[in-house]
Order: structure tokens, then C-alpha cells, then sequence
């Protein structure tokens, strides 16, 4: 996966602007209401196209404006716009850090940049680049990948003591393939775009082979989600792991682009925002 979206990106980059300058931004807030006490004034995000809002804007192009974390439309009602509506403090105060192909290796210099934002909420959600591998024995390592997010999330601990951290489950890319693998369109994008390789390659295969490679596929994404809630029980109290609620979102085809049947379309990037904002924070 990482390799293809670095190509289109590379190709489209001068798209990139195009997209993101005929956004709609969200109203700013009048900022006369009262902000509720202990809620943060900034925020970024951490993690990898799905947050960046890859795919979401009718292009293969990370769109900013369509982040489940950081978003500014209203269609999508990110975690920045359900804040704000709160502390009118943060307007502007929303930065996202998430690339297209990024991996928890990237996490640690994609934290340092959140701590030079100060931001008093962080969001993390990667795992799907180090599942996306080009063969399925290429997959990062589940202990790897905990010591990745340890690091980085030593980095915020570091800089940013007091800031709150959500950490979110990867979505079932599984559920993806047993939803698409039957739809000539979704077939056709995976196969075109070389998408996932090590879950979605010869999508349509029955073999005994690939019906045990997109399982492994799975156990691994399993093992990444319970990577990510021990490293976040393990940080503290100013942490928290949405208990699988990204992960448990039901996609469907209708909540994925029609480009790539892959990434969250706007919707989907919505139904990401609603399952993980997080209600537990004490403020």
C-alpha cells in the first residue's frame, strides 16, 4: 500500500493545493460561550492516511479538511469540531501530522512535532502500513511495533506531560476484503493499484494458501490493537485506548472512496469520529 499511494501522491502533488483550497471551512465559533473547564486548546493528530483523509476529497490525494481527528467540514464532525464547539480556545489550534504510507516506525518524529505544537491532545491511529506489507512474512513484528509506539509515546510523555492521548484501534480491514472480494469495482481498484498486497492480493482466490495468508492478515491486526492497548494502560492515566471502537466499526462499501475501495470516503471518516471521540477524558 505504502508504495503505490507514495506514486499517486507523487504524480497528483500538484493537485494537492486544488483540493485543500476549495474546502469549505467550518464556521469559526462566535467565542462568546464559556469554555468548559480543563477541555484542550490544541490538538494534533499522529498516523497515516486514514487520518491525513486519503482518498476522501474524490482524488487520491490526502484531504485535511475530511479528518476523523482534525477535520474542519461539518459533514465530518472531527474530534477538533466536537472540541470547539466546547472551547472556542482551539479554533486554529488543530494540527495534523498523519501521512499517507506512514507506519508506527514514523510515529516518534511525527510526536516530536506534536510537542513542538504543545498540543494538549494527541491522537494516534497507524498499524495499517505495517499489516500492508508487500508479502505477508514482511509484516513489522507485533513486539517491533510495541517498541515503536512506546517510543513515541515516551516522546509525549516527555514533552507534553499533562496532555490527554487517545490511541485508536485499527478498522477492520478484513471485514474490507470479505465485503469487496465479491464487487467486480473493488476488485478491479485493488488489483489495478497493487492495494494491501498481503491481504488483497488475488482478492478472489479461494486457495487453501490465500485463505490462510489474509487470516495471519487479520491476527496480525489483531495483535497491533492489543500492542497499542497495553502501550496506552502502560503510559498512564493521561492515556487512553478506545477500547476497539475503530476496529468495531461495521463498514460497508458505501463508507469507503469509490477510487480506491479502500480508504474512509467523507461518511466513513464521520463514522470514525463518532465510534472514537472520547467521552472517558476528564477534562
Amino acid at each position: 500500500m505504502r508504495r503505490w499511494q507514495v506514486a499517486v501522491l507523487a504524480v497528483l502533488g500538484a493537485l494537492a493545493l486544488a483540493c485543500e483550497g476549495t474546502s469549505a471551512a467550518a464556521p469559526s465559533p462566535s467565542g462568546k460561550a464559556k469554555a468548559k473547564a480543563g477541555m484542550p486548546a490544541s490538538m494534533a493528530a499522529l498516523g497515516d492516511s486514514i487520518t491525513a483523509g486519503f482518498g476522501s476529497c474524490a482524488t487520491l490525494l490526502a484531504c485535511g479538511r475530511n479528518s476523523w481527528a482534525t477535520g474542519t467540514s461539518t459533514s465530518v464532525n472531527s474530534h477538533y469540531l466536537r472540541i470547539r464547539d466546547a472551547n472556542s480556545k482551539i479554533d486554529g489550534n488543530a494540527h495534523n501530522h498523519a501521512l499517507p504510507g506512514a507506519t508506527a516506525a514514523d510515529m516518534v518524529a511525527q510526536a516530536t512535532a506534536a510537542v513542538k505544537d504543545k498540543a494538549e491532545y494527541v491522537t494516534i491511529l497507524v498499524g495499517a502500513n505495517d499489516a500492508c506489507a508487500s508479502r505477508i512474512d514482511w509484516m513489522t513484528d507485533p513486539a517491533t511495533f510495541r517498541a515503536q509506539i512506546d517510543a513515541a509515546l515516551a516522546v509525549l510523555e516527555k514533552g507534553l506531560p499533562k496532555a490527554h492521548i487517545l490511541v485508536v484501534s485499527i478498522p477492520d480491514l478484513y471485514r474490507l476484503w470479505q465485503l469487496g472480494h465479491t464487487d467486480p469495482e473493488a476488485v478491479r481498484a485493488w488489483n489495478l493499484l497493487g492495494t494491501c498486497p498481503s491481504l488483497l492480493a488475488d482478492p478472489t482466490s479461494s486457495a487453501a494458501a490465500d485463505e490462510t495468508r489474509r487470516r495471519q492478515f487479520a491476527d496480525r491486526v489483531d495483535a497491533y490493537d492489543h500492542a497499542l492497548s497495553v502501550a496506552c494502560q502502560a503510559y498512564g492515566r493521561h492515556c487512553r485506548f478506545d477500547q476497539g471502537a475503530a476496529h468495531g466499526v461495521r463498514f460497508t462499501l458505501a463508507l469507503v472512496n469509490h477510487l480506491d475501495y479502500f480508504h474512509p470516503d467523507a461518511d466513513g471518516e464521520r463514522r470514525l469520529s463518532e465510534a472514537t471521540y472520547p467521552g472517558t477524558f476528564t477534562w
